[in-house]
């Protein structure tokens, strides 16, 4: 019989998965904590363990790394409420098979299920990665919960370990410098030199003395010896943003750098050596570009060995409210504001807009609307005008007048108080308080963590209101 392993600290979580996936084929067993989780696994030996990120002080990916140790073909599946960057990295770096996110879908994670048997039936073997990191120590990083997104992740989990050369490619803001920066971050160059530099802001003069260096009166202007970015990069990374608009002279010069890692300083005859890992990035198509002999086709390939492609904003919509929050929290850390969230009708405006600068320009809006706003939330009114409109009727009619400023918490108030007068028995905190609760697991899809984050509780506050008014836990696999 096949054996399927649950560790979570939520009964729900536990009955839904014994619901959905046993079979009189298979055992769905369970454990509340990480320590009854190892001691079921030593004991059991199932053949998928799904194990959550976060159990009170514990960490899924501590045991995921002690039940790796103990049979490193185990297939561990890693649950977890957050989209973070760092969390899928790591999780694949450390050796999950995979990792889903609440709340679950039956199909998919029944599809996951059968997928992670099989591996375990023909014994394939599963790539391990030694943990890197001890903490997460840099706050920049690639935030989004859409499968597009997850995907990238993952890839950058499977690939960082690797010397190999990445080509990231998107549209402009998209964030490819920071999955650049990321990929650094998380493999065995992390303690040494990351450098980028963009090739399309440098003249084409200018850019072979950046990359390679030049010696003394190899043009003019050149007064003195100078060390390029290959050789103060030697043992660490370096990102060549933009490299698409490098010219054809350069592309030569680094097609050598990646194939021996040999180069000659400008001016120079002396033949240097240098051990760098490239990483390189493009929003131009550069297929086009090299049918039309604009770029090189053999350092196309060389550049293109394993290749992360980051969609567009537009086409992950469901990532605007997580990312809208990172950045208001991060705004919020740096005390540069304290606006506490979005009104329900700003985040619909921004979901409805194209951002044809993707994440960076969504950053400047909210940056922009964060200074703007009056209250506590940003409202639809603190908008720029041209996000309220799309860019095509923009550009055919003069953007609408911000909508009138109105304080939704004080209208809310006069509307519970006439309620009240109607209802004299009413218990208007008790009343609001449960509200509040009920709306939350609403909004979050029963995720208790989120809930008691969005209303400024504890875990533990929250689950005692939740007992305290009655309320139905819905948290489901859905």
């Amino acid at each position: 019989m096949e054996k399927i392993l649950v560790i979570d600290d939520e009964p729900d979580i536990l009955y839904a998965f014994q619901r959905s996936l046993e079979t009189p084929e298979r055992l769905v067993l369970t454990a509340g904590t990480i320590e009854q989780g190892l001691e079921v696994f030593r004991r059991e030996k199932p053949d998928v363990v799904f194990c959550d990120i976060r159990i009170g002080p514990a960490s899924g990916l501590d045991a995921l790394t002690q039940i790796r140790q103990a049979d490193p073909k185990a297939m561990v599946i890693l649950i977890t409420g957050y989209g973070t960057t760092q969390t899928a990295i790591e999780a694949m770096k450390r050796g999950a098979y995979d990792y889903v996110l609440k709340p679950l879908d039956v199909p998919k994670t029944k599809a996951l299920v059968d997928a992670a048997l099989k591996t375990a039936r023909d014994m394939r073997q599963v790539i391990s990665y030694e943990p890197l990191l001890q903490k997460e120590d840099y706050t920049e990083g690639i935030v989004g919960r859409s499968e597009a997104m997850q995907n990238v992740f993952k890839r950058i989990g499977q690939i960082a370990h690797s010397d190999a050369t990445v080509l990231i490619t998107g549209e402009s803001g998209t964030g490819k410098g920071r999955d650049a920066r990321d990929l650094y971050h998380h493999s065995p160059r992390a303690d040494r030199v990351f450098m980028a530099i963009n090739c399309a802001a440098i003249p084409e003069q200018l850019l072979e003395s950046e990359l390679f260096g030049h010696e003394k009166g190899a043009f003019t202007g050149a007064d003195r010896k100078r060390i390029g970015k290959f050789e103060q990069c030697d043992g660490g990374t370096l990102f060549l943003d933009e490299i698409g608009d490098m010219p054809l002279l350069t592309q030569s010069k680094i097609l050598r750098v990646l194939q021996n890692g040999e180069f000659q300083r400008v001016g120079g005859s002396q033949t240097l050596r240098a051990d760098v890992r490239v990483i390189a990035a493009t929003n131009k198509p550069l297929e086009q570009h090299v049918a039309a002999r604009q770029f090189r086709e053999d350092l196309y390939y060389r550049l293109n060995v394993v290749r992360i492609h980051l969609p567009p904003l537009r086409e992950r919509r469901e990532d605007i409210p997580v990312l809208a929050d990172y950045f208001l929290q991060r705004l919020h850390k740096a005390g540069k504001s304290r606006i506490r969230g979005l009104a329900p009708d700003a985040l619909r405006a921004l979901q409805d807009y194209a951002w044809p600068g993707n994440v960076r320009e969504l950053e400047n809006v909210i940056q922009r609307s964060a200074i703007l706003a009056k209250g506590g939330y940003i409202l639809v009114g603190d908008l720029p005008p041209e996000v309220l409109v799309p860019p095509a009727a923009s550009q055919a009619r003069p953007a609408p007048a911000p909508t009138p400023m109105v304080d939704p918490v004080t209208d809310a108030i006069a509307v519970l108080f006439d309620h009240a007068k109607r209802h004299p028995d009413l218990q208007i905190i008790d009343w609001v308080e449960r509200e509040l609760v009920r709306r939350a697991l609403e909004l979050t899809h029963g995720n208790q963590v989120q809930a008691a984050k969005l209303l400024g509780m504890t875990r533990a506050t929250l689950r005692k209101r939740i007992e305290r008014f009655g309320i139905k836990k819905e948290l489901s696999v859905k």
